[in-house]
């Protein structure tokens, strides 16, 4: 069984690469969550030997908020030899995001046997020092990403223990337990969004990508519900066919990006 969440489809793309190549199960955690917005326990059963996936976009060097409130409340039936691995995207690196992944699992009586990032293109534009990738990087970690997934898929299927495939990146305890710490508390919000009324075509679309249901339309207009809901994956943003929809004043003179977006170069 693989959970998984997904923004801007990065980390849909590698699970449901790795689903086809080992024939599990995908399950989608912000669906889940929607679906079971009283539950105080998600229970999942598990055939025997079955492997444990977790795959998830990398937020602020961290696993998103989503993903370790889901680990908080998961519950499988069934917990004895299970090969466990997890999975991460990100722009570039990783800090000590599986460290805290690890960390969380571990209250739930798992061990992460292996873990993997797979580097993806930028998507996350918020910031005053982060981009899209040009179409050639673009390109070239989706090539990349592409070889690397093959490798991972490998490893999973063979069960194979003790892989640690990640890029942490350069001063990892920082940007994790310092900067993420700080984004994750303090810029996981969606009192940010605006949309240009005078630029929206009133399609919609923002409403119908966004993953945790944080959009609703109001006179043709979207409207961002303020419920804590919002992941800041920025999905609405990077879908938005006039790019009517920004966040702050950051992202308005920033690139769009979501997996098949540029369809001449998958």
């Amino acid at each position: 069984m693989i959970f998984y969440f997904s923004g801007t489809g990065n980390t849909h793309w590698a699970a449901r690469h790795i689903a086809e190549a080992t024939n599990d199960t995908l399950v989608d955690i912000a669906q889940t969550m929607s679906a079971n917005p009283s539950e105080s326990n998600l229970t999942f059963a598990l055939n025997a030997d079955e492997r444990i996936g977790f795959c998830f976009p990398t937020h602020g060097w961290q696993p998103p908020g989503i993903v370790r409130q889901f680990l908080k409340l998961l519950r499988l039936s069934t917990c004895g030899n299970h090969y466990c691995y997890a999975l991460t995207t990100c722009g570039d690196s990783i800090g000590e995001t599986m460290t805290i992944f690890a960390k969380d699992l571990s209250l739930q009586g798992l061990h992460l046997d292996s873990c993997f990032s797979l580097t993806m293109p930028e998507s996350y534009v918020a910031l005053p020092f982060m981009y899209t990738d040009t179409i050639e990087n673009e390109r070239r970690k989706r090539d990349k990403a592409a070889e690397d997934i093959l490798i991972f898929e490998e490893l999973i299927i063979s069960r194979k223990a003790g892989v640690c495939n990640i890029v942490k990146g350069p001063t990892p305890w920082f940007f994790s337990y310092v900067v993420g710490a700080y984004f994750n508390k303090k810029m996981i919000t969606d009192n940010k969004f605006t949309v240009d009324a005078d630029t929206c075509v009133h399609c919609g679309l923002c409403a119908k990508v966004c993953p945790v249901g944080d959009i609703s339309i109001a006179d043709g207009i979207p409207q961002w519900h303020h419920d804590g809901s919002c992941t800041s994956c920025l999905t609405c943003y990077h879908h938005c066919p006039r790019h009517a929809i920004n966040y702050g004043k950051t992202t308005r003179k920033r690139g769009q990006y979501y997996f098949g977006r540029n369809d001449n170069i998958q």
